[in-house]
């Protein structure tokens, strides 16, 4: 059959590439066929002309796009010759005869002379500017740029709008071959710009402007491509006067690119520029869409922080005048009667799509100018919005107040007082709208101004609330106040809460009973948040509030009520989890079988249950523990299905014209990569980040229970690691990767691994840790190379030895890169701070940034001192390669973290190599030693800690440096604030390491001094692990009867047996219970062995308590 279907198609390529034109059109039209069948035989056909025949396909494309009276032909061969000319996988080019070449090239060129329709003219110049970006970098199309240049300079607009149109695409594809001809095109675009009375070459000369000065790389250039920008503004204010509309709105589209690129260009004329598009958002003449573009723009500029950072604070008077903008917008709204009714569908009525643009833009000036610049403007226009007589102004003043939040948190918690009178004030507001408005802000305010707001103002918002949810006649109010508890209670201690508790519940548990879905929904969510909030103080209300949450479940079938049943199964798993396993129970079966009898129905696509009962089945688990583990055969199939769900994708090209299709119910993300913009539907997204989530719960919980799925979970979610659509599937991913190793290994260890051995766990390591690694080169996101990281660190902590030299050989590259990388990011942002318009707020933002660095920093030391303490000796040739990349962080001019970290690795290296690690003692002690009085207490501590373990293990090499070593220590121990709880690790640290100069280092110090020195400083009590080895330490020194530490005459007896006392009367955390039984013996001893009258004097310096408790201890 093949071999005869071969001649077949064989025989269909030589009529199609024959001499008769009408076969090939006819295959090009099927191309564009609405029949999937008609269409995938031609686009066969299509591919395997490429493959055989590339010389005759392109040219057949060509003359069609030359001679073909139908548009749509000409159009559909403009767009496949493109195809075949971007280099790609499906590139022709370099395949073709060079005189298929030059055809191509002149028939081209002659196509954008004679074609007429303006649609396929500028198709043709994509097809051209696709081929020139490949070919003319390297001199393969010397005709075409002289070609462009006539174009544009002749009197044909049509030829002017092609040249330009190519010149925009080049700048953006290859412009640095273009930067030869800058003062030819600088001449061409101001030319175009000011005289062209044609405003479609105007547009393109404008669209060529902004990606050419997007090419440029120094400040003269700059400087000689500054007069376009009054003729690029006159483009565009001469669209509007002249009502062509949809010609600006092109134009405020370009220049809202040039604005986020490039928003330093526009510097320098920045007042004129903003003040004219702060006139087109102010005039109510023009179209809404042309208003919102121009606040764009000004937003955009807000926000190009990393460009020019702090450039529009500079303006106050437009960023007041913005933001009366902006506050006049929300007054568009109408009091719709169906608002009231409280219909989920009828949610925003009234709301305009002023209104929605005005919230958005909002909440994004205040994140990006900050609270010092917005919170006076706003609280002036607040003001007097609240003391006028509109229901609308007042309602817009506290809407905004709630967009704002976010941005101002830090301005905001200082002004607490003022914010939630404010905002209190307008519950008694008599207008609902404005009732709801005042609720919606203190939900938001509790969110972006918590946990503050909780602490200060409970007493006040909580009642507040409490009323709120008794306004019966008004039910989208009642919701409301539900859902600001939860918002409230999120950020919420139980301290807080419970004094509450009984209030609240009883008035949720009376919204449930009501018959509006809205107000049930709102009650059932805030119920589940004070449970979680609560905790086990929510046991009292269990019994009261379970039954009404199982009814929903077992009662709310219908499908308008699909929302309701999925809260109620949140609720009453995170009300199982708040008052634990013993209450829950017997409850818990019968909700498991509903869950289970709902998990076996056909459930339609939009259906919310999927998720949510995703999330409640791992809550059950969570509060069951190993007790769950025969529901995991009913859980875990559907919650595969979900974690392997393709995101639903749509690609279409950057710039066509064609808006990707959106479904009215389906909300769907827009993505732009490179020149192709990507549709994917969220909930798709959002349920496949759910299912990963909740893989991740039930390995952590079940351990080794979990070990039957991990041969199907793992090949799910290892390929996730570089899921790039959606970073909550990434981050769920990445947790899982340690979890799985832990089940894998655990299950082997206790024998309930099904037969399987160690041999299982390497090949899992070995599956794990290279995709681990590999993901973590590639992701974008410096929060999720963080957690990347901290798995990392995880899995080598499990797999141990069973890691093999080319793995570690990948890691200890990768840690390089990253260091790399976060020092160039790091970098840049310095660039910035030294950017004219630099503020404090800006420097603010910035240090958020870099801490998210250091969060990097940390894991990088924390992976590698695994790496350290697993491999020893093996590991130091390794360590030889990545010094390098660590000495720098020991710079004086590094965050105090860095160094902090930077001496922990070498803390590690000493105390894990020992012997083997002398040779770096002379690199890296005048560090240490250094660091030992480092401004910084972690810094402090984790030099005082190293200078303990070369003192321990560093023999003769640290002896010459002991007098150095104990006069830092010395400094430390006698610091002033030493005990101060910021400074007692260091304190702690620094003890231990003098004991250690003691013990090993004896003959090199004045031992009757120092000795009963140390002594003085003990017991120590911050940091435990120390605590247990210098009193371990102290016990041994006591049993040898150290002569040094006794003193002449056992002159410092009273104080061992005041620190034996001390230690022994704390409890446990002080010395391990060996060390303590060595402690009461050697008192026993001291009692039979002392004079009585030496005995006296030492009990009696005791405190009362200490010497009650001893008496217990010693006679027990």
């Amino acid at each position: 059959m093949a071999s005869e279907m071969t001649q077949h198609q064989q025989a269909q390529i030589g009529a199609i590439l024959g001499p008769d034109p009408a076969q090939f059109e006819t295959l090009i039209s099927h191309l564009m066929s609405a029949s999937n069948e008609q269409r995938s035989q031609a686009e066969t056909l299509f591919n395997l002309c490429k493959e055989n025949h590339p010389d005759a396909l392109s040219l057949k494309l060509a003359y069609l796009l030359q001679s073909s009276p139908h548009p749509e032909a000409r159009a559909m061969s403009a767009i496949l010759l493109r195809k075949q000319l971007t280099r790609d996988d499906s590139y022709v080019w370099p395949r073709l005869a060079p005189s298929t070449q030059s055809t191509l090239k002149s028939i081209l060129l002659g196509c954008v002379q004679r074609e007429e329709a303006k649609t396929i003219s500028k198709k043709l110049c994509d097809t051209i500017s696709e081929l020139a970006s490949g070919i003319l970098p390297d001199g393969g199309w010397p005709e075409l740029l002289p070609f462009m240049f006539q174009c544009v300079t002749s009197n044909d607009v049509k030829l002017q709008e092609s040249a330009l149109l190519i010149f925009a695409r080049l700048s953006q594809y290859i412009g640095e071959t273009l930067m030869p001809y800058l003062n030819t095109l600088h001449s061409v675009f101001l030319q175009c710009l000011s005289s062209s009375s044609n405003s479609d070459v105007r547009i393109a000369a404008l669209g060529a402007a902004i990606n050419f000065i997007q090419c440029l790389s120094s400040a003269s250039e700059w400087d000689k491509f500054q007069d376009l920008l009054p003729p690029m503004m006159q483009t565009l204010t001469e669209a509007l006067n002249c009502g062509q509309e949809a010609t600006a709105q092109e134009a405020l589209e370009l220049m809202i690119e040039l604005a986020g690129t490039e928003p330093r260009f526009l510097r320098r004329q920045l007042v004129d520029v903003v003040s004219a598009m702060l006139q087109i958002a102010e005039a109510e003449s023009l179209e809404e869409g042309t208003r919102h573009l121009a606040i764009e723009f000004v937003i955009t500029l807000a926000e190009a922080r990393e460009r020019a950072p702090g450039m529009m604070r500079k303006l106050p008077q437009f960023i007041s005048r913005l933001f009366a903008i902006l506050m006049k917008m929300l007054l568009d709204i109408e009091d719709e009667p169906v608002w009231h009714a409280a219909e989920t569908e009828d949610e925003d009525a009234g709301e305009s799509s002023n209104y929605g643009v005005g919230q958005e833009c909002l909440d994004r000036l205040s994140i990006a100018l900050g609270g010092n610049t917005i919170v006076p403007v706003a609280s002036e226009v607040f003001q007097a919005y609240l003391a006028a007589p509109e229901w609308e102004k007042h309602h817009a003043a506290l809407i905004a107040l709630a967009q704002i939040a976010e941005g101002c948190s830090k301005v905001m918690i200082k002004n607490l007082e003022q914010v939630i009178s404010m905002v209190l004030n307008s519950f008694q507001d008599p207008h609902p709208r404005v009732r709801w408005a005042a609720i919606n802000a203190i939900g938001q305010l509790s969110t972006d101004l918590g946990p503050d707001l909780q602490v200060k103002y409970h007493h006040r918002v909580l009642p507040a609330l409490a009323a709120a949810m008794e306004e019966f006649q008004n039910p989208r109010v009642q919701a409301h106040a539900a859902s600001a508890v939860l918002n409230f209670s999120e950020n919420c201690t139980p301290d807080i809460l419970t004094p509450y508790l009984d209030g609240i519940v009883s008035k949720l548990l009376v919204l449930l009973e009501t018959r509006k879905q809205m107000v049930q929904e709102g009650a059932l969510t805030a119920l589940a948040s004070v449970a979680d909030s609560s905790q086990e103080h929510f046991q009292k209300y269990y019994d009261a509030v379970m039954p009404y949450l199982k009814a929903i479940l077992v009662n709310a079938t219908d499908k308008s009520n699909r929302m309701l049943r999925a809260k109620s199964m949140e609720c009453i798993s995170l009300v199982g989890m708040a008052v634990g396993k013993e209450k829950f129970r017997d409850d818990a079966k019968q909700v498991m079988e509903v869950l289970m009898s709902l998990q076996g129905s056909q459930m339609e696509n939009d259906d919310p249950t999927t998720s949510y009962m995703l999330q409640a089945w791992a809550r059950l688990c969570k509060c069951l523990g190993q007790d769950f583990l025969p529901y995991m055969n009913v859980v875990m199939p559907p919650l595969l299905q979900s974690a392997q769900l393709k995101p639903d994708v749509t690609i279409t090209s950057a710039d066509s014209d064609a808006d990707i299709d959106v479904s009215d119910d389906e909300s769907i993300e827009t993505i732009t990569l490179g020149d192709k913009r990507i549709g994917i539907k969220t909930s798709v997204l959002e349920e496949k980040a759910t299912a990963c989530n909740m893989l991740c719960c039930y390995a952590d919980e079940l351990k080794e229970g979990f070990f039957p799925w991990i041969d199907q979970v793992a090949p799910t979610l290892v390929p996730l690691l570089k899921f790039y659509f959606h970073e909550e599937v990434r981050k769920a991913a990445v947790s899982a990767m340690p979890e799985l190793l832990r089940s894998a290994k655990l299950a082997v260890e206790k024998g309930l691994s099904q037969g399987r051995n160690e041999s299982y766990v390497k090949q899992l390591s070995d599956y794990i840790i290279p995709a681990l690694v590999e993901a973590l080169h590639k992701e974008p996101e410096t929060e999720i190379c963080a957690s990347m990281l901290e798995s990392l660190n995880e899995c080598i902590q499990v797999s141990g030895v069973l890691l093999d030299e080319t793995q570690v050989r990948s890691i200890v590259d990768e840690i390089k890169q990253v260091i790399t990388a976060s020092s160039a990011r790091k970098r840049e942002r310095a660039e910035r701070a030294n950017a004219e318009d630099f503020d404090a707020e800006e420097g603010e933002l910035l240090k958020e940034e870099n801490e998210q660095e250091e969060e990097v920093f940390d894991q990088v030391g924390d992976c590698l001192g695994t790496l350290i303490k697993t491999f020893k000796v093996s590991f130091l040739p390794f360590f030889d390669e990545i010094a390098p990349y660590l000495m720098p962080m020991w710079g004086k001019d590094k965050t105090a973290e860095e160094r902090r970290i930077a001496i922990c690795i070498f803390d590690d290296v000493a105390e894990q190599c020992r012997e083997a690690a002398l040779k770096y003692y002379d690199t890296y002690l005048p560090f240490l030693l250094e660091a030992c009085n480092d401004e910084n207490p972690d810094v402090r501590q984790a030099a005082v800690y190293g200078i303990g373990v070369c003192a321990e293990f560093g023999g003769t090499v640290i002896k010459p440096l002991v007098g150095e070593a104990l006069s830092r220590l010395n400094a430390v121990i006698r610091h002033p604030n030493a005990l101060h709880s910021d400074n007692v690790m260091a304190y702690d640290n620094a003890v231990s390491a003098l004991g250690k100069i003691c013990q090993y280092h004896r003959d090199s110090i004045d031992a009757s001094q120092v000795v009963p020195a140390w002594l003085g400083c003990l017991p120590i009590k911050g940091d435990l692990i120390e605590a247990k080895i210098v009193h371990e330490q102290l016990s041994s020194m006591v049993e040898r009867s150290d002569r040094d530490l006794l003193g002449p005459n056992n002159q410092y007896l009273p104080k061992i047996v005041a620190v034996f006392a001390e230690v022994l009367c704390t409890g446990k955390d002080l010395a391990t219970e060996q060390t303590a039984s060595r402690m009461i013996s050697l008192l026993r001893q001291l009692q039979q062995t002392l004079p009585p009258s030496t005995l006296a004097s030492t009990w009696s310096s005791l405190q009362p308590q200490q010497q009650l408790a001893l008496q217990s201890i010693l006679s027990s």
